[in-house]
C-alpha cells in the first residue's frame, strides 16, 4: 500500500539549467518501493499549483548500513511545478504520496535486458538497472537526447557497470540521429535464439517508435507511459489511455492503476495522445 509522508528535502543537485535530481527523505516509501513506480508529489506548500505532479522514483537512497533513507527523482523544469522543485533547497518540506502503479519485471538470465530511453525518460531505470545487476542479467542503457550536454545521468550507469549505446541528434556524443537506429541495428544483429527483452521510457512518439521495432525483430516490450494525472490513485480519470485487453478488444484504462508499464503490444498507439 502506498504512504503519504511529508518528506524533508536532502538536496536538490542541478545538472543543468533545466535538470535537477532531488533527494527526499522517505524510508517508508524507499522500503517498498519497485522498479518503475512513481510517486506524485506536491511541489509547494500552498495552493499553488493545487495538484500534485507524478514522477518516477530515480534512486533508491539508503544509509550506510542499507536500511532505506529516501528516494531521488529526476526533474526538468518545464512548467510552474517543476519549476518550483528546481528552486527548492535542502530542508524544505513536500508532501510525497507513493509507491504507485504497476512496476517494471526485471528479466532473469540466460535473458538480457535493453533499456532504452529518450530525454528525462532516463529517470525509471537507475531502480530498474539496479534490480537487473543484483540478478546478474546482462544489462544495455540505449539512450537518446538532442545533443551531448542533455544526456544527463549516464556516468551513473557506466559506474555500476551498465554497457551504453548513446545517440545524439546533432553528432555530438554517439551515433549522429535517433536512437531507434543503433537499436534496430543491434536487434539485427542478436540471433533470435538469444532471449533479449526490452524496457522504454520517453516521449510518446520515440516510445511508439521503439515499440515497433521490438515488433519487427518479436521481442518482448514493456514500456512506461508518461500522461498527465491528477491524483495517481485512479480516482480522477485523467490519465487513461487506449489499451487491448486479454481478448484484444482497446479500452480506455487508467495507466497509474494498470501502468504505467505496460506491455507494448496492449496500447492503440495511434490513439494515444502525445
Amino acid at each position: 500500500m502506498p504512504v503519504d509522508v511529508d518528506a524533508a528535502v536532502i538536496s536538490n543537485t542541478r545538472l543543468s539549467d533545466d535538470y535537477s535530481v532531488l533527494a527526499l527523505a522517505a524510508p517508508a516509501i524507499a522500503a517498498i518501493a519497485r522498479p518503475g513506480q512513481f510517486v506524485m508529489l506536491k511541489t509547494s506548500r500552498g495552493m499553488d499549483p493545487l495538484l500534485r505532479r507524478p514522477f518516477s522514483i530515480y534512486e533508491t537512497l539508503r544509509h550506510d548500513d542499507g536500511s532505506p533513507r529516501g528516494i531521488t527523482i529526476l526533474n526538468k523544469r518545464i512548467g510552474k511545478g517543476t519549476g518550483l522543485l528546481f528552486d527548492v533547497e535542502a530542508g524544505a518540506r513536500l508532501e510525497c504520496l507513493g509507491p504507485l502503479g504497476r512496476p517494471f519485471e526485471p528479466a532473469d538470465p540466460p535473458a538480457e535486458a535493453w533499456m532504452v530511453a529518450g530525454g528525462v525518460g532516463l529517470a525509471p531505470f537507475v531502480s530498474l538497472a539496479e534490480a537487473l545487476l543484483a540478478r546478474q542479467t546482462a544489462t544495455t542503457l540505449f539512450y537518446g537526447a538532442r545533443r551531448a550536454a542533455d544526456l544527463h545521468g549516464a556516468d551513473t550507469f557506466e559506474r555500476l557497470g551498465v554497457r551504453l549505446v548513446l545517440s545524439t541528434e546533432d553528432g555530438s556524443r554517439g551515433t549522429r540521429g535517433l536512437i531507434t537506429a543503433p537499436l534496430d541495428a543491434a536487434l539485427a544483429a542478436v540471433p533470435a535464439s538469444r532471449q533479449v527483452r526490452l524496457y522504454v521510457c520517453g516521449p510518446t512518439p520515440m516510445m511508439r517508435a521503439v515499440a515497433e521495432v521490438a515488433a519487427s525483430h518479436r521481442r518482448p516490450c514493456e514500456v512506461s507511459l508518461e500522461q498527465v494525472m491528477g491524483c495517481g490513485l485512479g480516482g480522477c480519470y485523467s490519465c487513461v489511455v487506449p489499451a487491448r485487453d486479454a481478448g484484444g478488444i482497446p479500452h480506455h484504462t487508467r495507466s497509474c492503476i494498470e501502468g504505467p508499464v505496460f506491455d507494448a503490444t496492449r496500447i492503440v498507439w495511434e490513439a494515444l495522445a502525445h
